[in-house]
């Protein structure tokens, strides 16, 4: 016969050897970014703690030529913002919600990364107290210059 405690140790295990790694915590299901944005972004820091927030880590990187490192990286002119993000081999430009990276990583296209061009108020990060939010494009863009919406947020983020 099993002892109780054998019995429960087993049964524990399959448990959590059943539980999807998202359900576990974000840390396991979220690999690192790298972001990069000039030393005096405000709102370069909202958005990285709203990333951190959907359980990503967020490695910050300060540099004071913030387009050389677009341009180092691929980032179309067109669609640039304040901050750029590195993660799992794709590009983030911009005020880009959690839930759309974590749409990005899940469905892993063959596109070099998503953006959502200036600054829209009330994209994460650009939440802005008595003010709407506005209507915004996450633009999902190709080595090769081709562009295509990745997701439409016609009312703004609801956060």
């Amino acid at each position: 016969m099993i002892e109780r405690r054998r019995f429960l140790s087993l049964v524990g295990g399959l448990a959590v050897a059943a539980t999807p790694l998202a359900a576990i915590g974000p840390a396991w299901a979220r690999p690192s970014m790298k972001v990069h944005h000039d030393p005096s972004c405000g709102c370069c820091e909202a958005w990285v703690a709203h990333v951190r927030k959907a359980g990503y880590e967020a490695r910050i990187e300060v540099t004071d030529d913030i387009d050389a490192v677009k341009r180092r990286l691929g980032v179309p002119a067109s669609l640039a913002s304040c901050h750029t993000a590195e993660i799992d081999g794709f590009l983030v430009e911009g005020h880009v919600p959690a839930e759309i990276v974590a749409r990005l990583l899940a469905e892993r296209p063959a596109i070099r990364g998503l953006a959502v061009p200036g600054m829209p108020i009330g994209s994460p990060g650009m939440e802005t107290p008595g003010m709407a939010p506005e209507p915004f494009r996450v633009i999902a863009f190709a080595r090769d210059g081709r562009t295509s919406v990745f997701a439409d947020f016609p009312r703004g983020w609801g956060g």
